[in-house]
Order: C-alpha cells, then sequence, then structure tokens
C-alpha cells in the first residue's frame, strides 16, 4: 500500500511543478475561450492582453492573478489583478542554541552549536496589474 501511495505521489508533484501557459489553460476552459472574438484569441493564444478583453480573457492569457482589489470609480465597478513573483536574495545569518533529542533511554540535550550560514529568502514584488471597469480591460501594466 505504500508502495502505491508512493507512486501516485510521484506523478502528482512532477504536475505541481509544471507552469501553467495559455495553452494549457485554454485547453482546460474551452468555452471561454470559443466566446472571444478571433483577434482576442490570437492574442490569448501569445500570452497578451488588450484593452475591452474580458476578464475570462486575461484569465486565459495570464493565469490566476495572486491579489485582487475590488473598488468604485465614476460610479462604476472596478477591480484590479495583480499578479506577483519572487526574487531570492542571499543572506548570511547566525545560528545556535541547543540540540535536543530521543535515545532509547530518554530525551536528552546535546552540546550547543553556533555558526554562521548561507540562507535564501525569497522577496515577493508585483509584476503586472489589470484594472477593469465593469468586467472589462481598462488599462495594464507589466514589468519588463
Amino acid at each position: 500500500m505504500k508502495k502505491l501511495l508512493w507512486l501516485l505521489a510521484i506523478p502528482m508533484l512532477a504536475a505541481s511543478c509544471v507552469p501553467s501557459t495559455p495553452e494549457a489553460r485554454i485547453q482546460r476552459n474551452p468555452a471561454a475561450f470559443a466566446a472571444l472574438s478571433r483577434p482576442q484569441q490570437d492574442l490569448v493564444r501569445q500570452g497578451q492582453i488588450s484593452r475591452g478583453m474580458p476578464r475570462e480573457a486575461v484569465q486565459l492569457a495570464w493565469g490566476d492573478p495572486s491579489r485582487s482589489f475590488q473598488g468604485s470609480r465614476n460610479g462604476k465597478n472596478t477591480e484590479r489583478w495583480d499578479y506577483a513573483g519572487s526574487r531570492p536574495v542571499y543572506v548570511n545569518s547566525f545560528y545556535g542554541g541547543y540540540g535536543y533529542g530521543f535515545s532509547p533511554y530518554g530525551p536528552y540535550r546535546s552540546q550547543a552549536y553556533y555558526g554562521f550560514g548561507p540562507e535564501v529568502a525569497y522577496v515577493p514584488y508585483r509584476i503586472a496589474s489589470v484594472w477593469f471597469i465593469e468586467n472589462r480591460v481598462d488599462s495594464w501594466e507589466r514589468a519588463r
């Protein structure tokens, strides 16, 4: 039974690491893609968006947003979708303390350990935003 679980876990892990592309999102939602005009379909296939596109087209082209914000402007409903990425930041840090463990005779406290070591932290940043008015793209920006 444990071998079966491992055999199922490996493909699931591999599938979760595959980046989502416009083509994969189109295959998952063909009805939304078919509802778009021909020029919008061409843009979505290229992973691009344009003014006037519906939210579904942006979702097909760029994927799900990291965050969304709702608001109002001039009496119209607005929404902003933000897309985030992350950058690695390398730092040297101090670590130390006492180690604890277990032996056949019970818990024990080992020697103290101290040192300096490199660490990697990932800092999020905004890579793109899309502004919608009444569920249509009004404007967008993307980092280069």
